[in-house]
């Protein structure tokens, strides 16, 4: 049983770490579609609904190929859910247009700390003192990202920030339907619905893609479904709480994208505000695997 039980950890390490380097990679490609490099700059909303058209593409075609059997779907949790994880995508996109991408990345960890707030409604859980302090240090770290002054914020961290905070609950009711629900069910109807709110949301800022965007716009659609993929299969092998250490990984490969693409270096702010934010995830991570292991 011990040895099942690591090799479903081993599993679950390959499947995050994986995730990770495809979700830096697509926000690589978000910041470049939103950049002029390939043309005139695509609207963060128009690559949004990009992302969900290609993603949606190939799961739908991989769902026709194979024809899976589906249970009947929570749809008000899909519809939700989906909101946030548009809307977190959206802002996310915007961000990595405005700061560098390793700040808008290293605010992504806020992630689960936006969602031990919402684990408490929904998931019923409860909280200590730990995970309370763990939170007020995640904070701390988004404030020394966002760079406060007299007079004011970056609005780009700020869309970071927001944008964390609705994948957290995204999240949350991804570990609700993932004991519910099929993957490739959970994708396609996310997608699906992903692509009809972005597609309404985005018609009055549309503007013909050059080749090479439509190419990017594939990619970025690939790599996100493969990340939603490989999430989705870690959390299957393994609690959250164990899963959330591996997803630093995340900003390591982001700083090597963004280093090999725009020779952008994280200046120490940068590097104080990340490492103050991993603290405290990692306190979380800390206190859930130490709570784990008693059990066991």
């Amino acid at each position: 049983m011990p040895s099942e039980q690591n090799h479903n950890l081993r599993i679950a390490i390959v499947f995050i770490v994986t995730g990770s380097a495809f979700a830096a990679a697509c926000n690589i490609l978000a910041k470049i579609a939103q950049s002029d490099l390939l043309g005139e700059p695509l609207h963060p909303l128009q690559v949004s609904q990009g992302r969900f058209l290609f993603a949606f593409l190939i799961i739908s075609s991989f769902t026709i190929i194979r024809r899976p059997k589906f249970t009947k779907p929570n749809l008000p949790v899909h519809v939700f859910r989906t909101f946030c994880g548009y809307s977190g995508v959206s802002l996310m996109f915007t961000a990595a247009a405005l700061i560098p991408i390793s700040d808008a990345t290293a605010l992504g960890f806020l992630n689960p700390i936006f969602g031990l707030f919402f684990a408490i409604p929904i998931l019923k859980e409860k909280v200590g003192k730990l995970r309370w302090l763990a939170t007020v240090i995640g904070f701390v770290g988004a404030m020394i990202l966002i760079r406060p002054t007299n007079s004011t914020f970056d609005p780009g961290a700020i869309f970071a920030v927001v944008a964390a905070l609705s994948i957290g609950l995204e999240l949350v009711l991804i570990k609700f339907l993932t004991g519910k629900e099929k993957t490739v069910q959970i994708l396609l109807i996310n997608n699906a619905i992903g692509l009809t709110i972005s597609t309404l949301v985005m018609i009055n800022f549309w503007a013909p893609p050059t080749m090479m965007q439509w190419i990017l716009l594939a990619g970025i659609g690939i790599f996100m479904i493969t990340t939603q993929t490989c999430n989705i299969y870690a959390l299957r092998n393994a609690d959250a709480s164990f899963i959330v250490p591996f997803t630093f990984s995340t900003l390591i490969f982001v700083s090597i994208y963004d280093y090999l693409i725009f020779s952008s270096y994280p200046d120490y702010i940068s590097v104080l505000g990340a490492a103050v934010i991993i603290s405290g995830v990692g306190l979380i991570a800390w206190q859930e695997i130490k709570k784990h292991k008693k059990i066991a």
